[in-house]
């Protein structure tokens, strides 16, 4: 079942809270984005941020997997809330 935009909003602010906490991927996020703590609080409610924050948690399988399964959530949301803060439109890397 497909969520709603706000749904998707609050996925990723969890997805945020998550690796805030995560002290091993957290580095690994401000050093692939060029993100800083400061951008973390002032940009947090910006829907381009938080789409950053699902894309780089869809980088490794491993790391959605844990997410979701410490958030109770399908794995597929992850990649829905992406496409509605996005706008529904698909992302292309090429």
């Amino acid at each position: 079942m497909p969520i709603s935009a706000q749904s998707a909003e609050t996925l990723a602010l969890n997805a945020l809270a998550w690796l805030v906490g995560n002290d091993d991927l957290l580095p690994v996020f401000l050093g692939s984005t060029g993100a800083s703590v400061q951008d973390i609080k002032d940009r947090a409610a910006e829907p381009e941020f938080l789409g950053s924050v699902l894309d780089f948690l869809m980088l490794d399988d491993s790391w959605v997997v844990e997410f979701c399964d410490v958030n109770s959530v399908p794995y597929d949301q992850p990649g829905q809330a992406r496409a509605l803060l996005s706008g529904g439109a698909e992302v292309h890397w090429t």
